[in-house]
């Protein structure tokens, strides 16, 4: 339960290095574990769920950490920062260094460790909380939806990870009502569940072809040869 789920991540990351190229994976999923995964861990000490659940989140916040430094080394040449047209309020999470990155994830971490020291008594409080983190990450396949979808391909995303996305997140549905856990990790968990369906669903009508600009790329680089093989 602990290890499994950052491990989902371990065959992407090596498909991206291994291809020098992170085209079709979203990197939105790396913000929005990240981001959830720090407030699990706030929702913890106010109440304490299952310890395999907490190693879990420390474990999946140093797995996305790693992922998305590959993902800015090898960001496409068309992503927004690249060609510097971003359309985020502030070029959120569509940042060029890997600085910025980390230095939003401290600022979070420092924004919520005074809201918990304000507000950690409050039953309210914890109970929101676990909601906001449990219920921004059961949102987790759904950039990786969009982004196929746009696409109409599912391109650069392995299918190693959707198949770990379903296995795990069927294991831990039912893991969580077996356990009898807070209410929040219950409905969560079907949510995502059916999110993962879904982009199964995708796998089944879009296949994986390369998209548009991953084929003109090919197509440039193949001519650029050509020319210098004749010369």
């Amino acid at each position: 339960m602990a290890v499994g789920p950052p491990l989902v991540y371990a065959d992407q990351a090596y498909s991206i290095v291994k291809k020098k190229d992170s085209t079709g994976f979203s990197r939105d999923v790396c913000a929005i574990l990240l981001i959830a995964n720090i407030t699990r861990c706030f929702f913890w000490l106010g109440d304490r769920f299952e310890l395999a659940l907490l190693v879990q989140s420390v474990l999946m916040i140093l797995a996305q950490l790693a992922l998305l430094y590959i993902c800015i080394i090898y960001r496409p040449r068309i992503s927004p920062e690249n060609l510097g047209n971003s359309n985020r309020l502030y070029s959120f999470w569509q940042w060029s260094s890997y600085t910025q990155y980390i230095e939003f994830l401290a600022g979070l971490i420092l924004c919520q460790a005074i809201l918990f020291l304000i507000f950690g008594r409050s039953r309210v409080f914890i109970t929101l909380l676990g909601f906001f983190a449990l219920g921004l990450e059961s949102t987790l396949p759904i950039p990786q939806l969009i982004s196929n979808y746009k696409q109409r391909s599912l391109y650069g995303f392995r299918m190693s990870t959707l198949i770990g996305w379903l296995g795990g997140d069927s294991f831990k549905t039912v893991y969580f009502f077996l356990q009898n856990s807070p209410l929040q990790f219950k409905v969560c968990a079907i949510f995502q569940l059916s999110i993962d369906f879904a982009i199964l669903g995708q796998r089944v009508i879009y296949g994986n072809p390369p998209p548009v600009p991953v084929l003109s790329e090919e197509e440039d680089l193949e001519q650029a040869l050509a020319l210098a093989e004749e010369s």
